[in-house]
């Protein structure tokens, strides 16, 4: 018995020992280490990089920018099973321990003497990752291990337990850009934390120990193991039944890659956001939780981006079939292996495994989809996958093109029948202006194995189509404040990143000359019945002679000006222009925005030969549309950081105030003051000039227009030199929409403003204005109506019979005598600039 009480009296004071020693390398390591740990309470405080988002104006997301994809959750946004899930998977005592799990720490204490110093799977509590993640190198070395303890300890004193998880779940990286479940769940299943079932929040759980070997979409057999040992740990600890357990293993990998979010397609915009927050705020835009809200309408943007797609797309059909995007792609993967060799291009052959698992996926998933496709079309499904959509035109490869009937492989490994009513459109294009005859049969179009382009119709239906060769955009603004409402810089952003809106300087054409009417209707030089020679005329500018012509090469001799707008005719606006002279009307046309130094100084000004982009002509149009006050155009309403309550910018626009008394400076609106927009032309001058405009839809260029339905509508149509470029600029009181069509390298789209642009306009104004009350100004105080007569112009007396009804400024009514505008010019010979040009004959 004496060496049994001397072995356990040996035992015990060896267990003290070593328990001393424990303590007091502990206590060392702790003062050794302490001096050099970051302060732990720095995460009280912890700003996470959150990526720049911008809303719509009434917060529906349009853009995300950021390498790292997040989405802060509090705890009690967390739902209870995640919760059980993560502490299943990565520390199942975290609720009981006080920073540091002894077992876990004795299995690291084992693989670091059988290692010779390096650990490799860590014992870390929850705790001491966060420690890791936020405060540490992730390096895999015995002294960082140290650290972590130690900050671990500290952290279980400062923070609660809450605290830590709420830091833990939003730091993690979970794959694919995640880092936070609440952003995996959206990446991975495209669901808030809260719609996720029990099997895909312990997919995501399971991500954190090796969100490459577990991830769903790279490696589905390993993730599914790993989610389904969570599962089982879950029913070990009680956190959930067999039952549960059962029903929960047995679904399926659902979990696929998906990109933000984006409630409300407007990338041009977001970009312009963009780029706005880089010059703001440089490269922190990315990282620093920055929210952009625009001005934009999430209404009326859809409505536009299609109008404009769609336009364009018809646009294109009528101009001729340009053939495959690719012909005669290979089949199979070995047989486009083979080929690329030949070639001595194996370099293409380098994909990522994203995407040759996308191919292989779809590869799979064609052989019960796809039927009537002989061997194998893996490699068809690997270049569908490659190649962007373009707006609503997706990517195909013709399987068989027989008699009148094609058939189709889509990305998503389906087999679609395209008709003969959807391919007969595709005449051989073989210039602008010319077409071949139409195919007698599909093979004619298209072969086996080319890379084609294909439209769904609103029935359904499919039909051939191809990238459009013209490009446009649309611009949607609010009159009264200059605010963007809709904005569509090309056809698909994913095709071009250039914003034709505002970056694309085109000559504006015929949608300027209003500008150049309202100017002398301003200045009373003139009135809507003046009467100006339609005629020809030559102009020497010192070098050469300009021999201006109307768009449909006749001449019309007196012509009022009313009628000489609505028929768009251009020697009358020369005349005019020549007869304010060019100094005064460049000055006045400063008042709408356009910068003189953008504005060439020659009569050629009257037919829109300044190079303008679309915004410069919205904003122009809008001064028209509010009555004649300066307003400039603006996309950004707010910015702030971290949340909608931390503002650091707000938008405060001079707005358009046509109730206010003369020298107002200031009005309030909803509690918010603005300065009142200045005041550039005469509002009863802007009154008869829009009434002007309306005789362009009711009898003029803009006929198309009628099928609207509505008397408050008013535009004027665009077309320049060779057919460059085709417009619309028109409004009510509510909007402003301009849209141009053309072609980024100035070729000729060989069609009329009318034909090419105002069909997009209508389109978006059907849309946009179904079911609004019509939108018209009342007229101005003052306004005369009088009788002239329709040839001279001139005002009949009370009583004389016939002649038709026009409007006017009380203090610029038309004389009784016949007056015409060409006695003004000789009186004005020689006191007005013209430019360099001279009047010959």
């Amino acid at each position: 018995m004496k060496w049994i009480k001397t072995l356990v009296f040996s035992a015990f004071w060896l267990l003290v020992s070593l328990t001393a020693a424990a303590l007091l390398s502990v206590a060392g390591a702790a003062l050794y280490f302490s001096p050099g740990l970051p302060d732990v309470r720095q995460l009280q405080d912890f700003e996470l990089h959150t990526p720049l988002r911008v809303f719509t104006r009434d917060g529906k997301l349009i853009g995300e920018f950021g390498e790292e994809r997040r989405m802060a959750v509090s705890f009690d946004e967390i739902p209870e099973d995640f919760i059980q899930a993560l502490l299943a998977a990565e520390d199942a005592s975290f609720f009981e321990h006080r920073g540091v799990d002894p077992r876990g720490l004795a299995r690291a204490a084992v693989e670091l003497v059988s290692s010779g110093g390096d650990i490799q799977s860590g014992g870390s509590t929850i705790t001491m990752q966060v420690a890791r993640n936020y405060l540490l190198t992730l390096d895999r070395t015995f002294t960082r291990k140290i650290r972590e303890i130690l900050l671990a300890l500290q952290m279980e004193r400062i923070l609660t337990k809450e605290e830590i998880l709420e830091l833990y779940v939003n730091k993690i990286f979970l794959g694919n850009r995640a880092y936070g479940i609440a952003a995996a769940a959206e990446v991975y299943y495209n669901k808030p934390l809260e719609e996720l079932t029990l099997a895909e929040k312990a997919m995501i759980a399971g991500l954190p120990k090796a969100p490459s070997s577990f991830n769903p979409l790279a490696n589905p057999e390993r993730s599914l193991i790993r989610r389904n040992w969570i599962l089982y740990r879950m029913r070990q600890l009680g956190n959930i039944d067999q039952a549960t357990y059962e029903a929960a293993v047995q679904e399926p990998v659902t979990a696929r890659r998906h990109v933000a979010q984006i409630e409300v397609d407007a990338d041009y915009v977001a970009e312009m956001a963009r780029q706005y927050a880089v010059e703001r705020f440089g490269e922190e835009a990315y990282t620093g939780g920055y929210r952009i809200h625009t001005t934009l309408d999430s209404e009326l943007q859809p409505y536009a981006r299609q109008a404009l797609a769609r336009g364009l797309i018809d646009y294109d059909t009528r101009h001729g079939w340009r053939g495959p995007e690719e012909r005669e792609i290979p089949s199979s993967l070995a047989e486009a292996q083979a080929r690329t060799e030949r070639r001595g291009l194996e370099e293409e052959l380098a994909e990522s495994p994203e995407i040759m698992q996308t191919a292989r996926q779809a590869a799979e998933r064609s052989q019960t989809r796809v039927e009537g496709i002989e061997g194998d079309v893996s490699n068809w499904l690997r270049v569908l996958e490659r190649t962007p959509g373009f707006g609503p035109l997706q990517p195909a490869i013709v399987v068989a093109s027989e008699g009148r009937e094609m058939r189709v492989l889509t990305r998503g490994g389906e087999l679609v029948t395209l008709n003969w009513d959807g391919l007969s459109w595709a005449r051989a294009y073989r210039s602008p202006r010319a077409r071949g005859p139409e195919p007698s049969s599909a093979s004619e179009i298209a072969a086996r194995g080319d890379l084609v382009r294909i439209l769904q119709r609103n029935d359904g239906s499919w039909r051939l189509s191809q990238r459009p060769d013209a490009e446009g955009s649309i611009v949607v603004m609010e009159p009264d404040t200059g605010a963007i409402l809709a904005l569509q810089g090309g056809f698909s952003f994913n095709a071009s990143k250039f914003n034709r809106a505002v970056q694309a300087q085109r000559q504006s054409g015929s949608i300027f000359k209003p500008f150049v009417f309202l100017a002398a209707l301003d200045t009373g030089l003139m009135t809507a019945s003046t009467v100006v020679n339609d005629a020809p005329v030559v102009m020497h500018d010192g070098s050469s002679l300009w021999r201006p012509v109307n768009a449909s090469g006749d001449f019309l001799g007196p012509t009022r000006l009313r009628e000489a707008l609505a028929r768009s005719r251009n020697l009358v606006t020369i005349r005019i222009l020549q007869t304010l002279g060019l100094d005064s009307t460049i000055e006045y046309l400063e008042g709408f925005g356009f910068s003189r130094s953008r504005l060439p100084h020659g009569l050629s000004l009257a037919l829109g030969s300044a190079d303008l982009t679309p915004l410069e002509m919205t904003n122009a149009y809008a001064v028209l549309a509010n009555g004649g006050l300066r307003v400039s155009p603006w996309f950004i309403e707010r910015v702030s950081r971290g949340s909608d309550d931390n503002v650091l910018d707000e938008a405060r626009p001079a707005i358009a105030c046509r109730s206010c008394d003369e020298g107002q400076t200031e009005v309030v609106i909803d509690g918010r003051t603005y300065d009142v927009a200045p005041r550039v032309a005469d509002p009863t001058a802007v009154y008869i000039l829009r009434d002007m405009l309306r005789d362009v839809i009711e009898s003029g260029t803009g006929r198309s227009a009628l099928s609207l339905n509505r008397n408050d509508v008013v535009g004027k149509t665009g077309t320049t030199n060779n057919q460059r470029d085709g417009w619309f600029a028109g409004y009510n009181d509510d909007l402003v929409v301009t849209v141009w069509i053309g072609k980024d390298n100035n070729e000729t789209i060989a069609e009329y403003g009318g034909n090419a642009a105002l069909p997009i306009w209508i389109d978006f104004m059907g849309n946009a204005l179904n079911g609004r009350p019509e939108a018209r100004p009342e007229p101005p105080a003052g306004l005369v109506t009088a009788r002239v007569d329709a040839q001279t112009g001139r005002r009949l007396a009370d009583g004389q019979s016939g002649g038709i009804s026009e409007i006017f400024h009380p203090d610029y009514l038309p004389d009784m005598e016949p007056r015409r505008v060409e006695q003004e010019i000789e009186q004005r010979s020689g006191s007005q600039g013209t430019g360099s040009y001279e009047a010959i004959f």
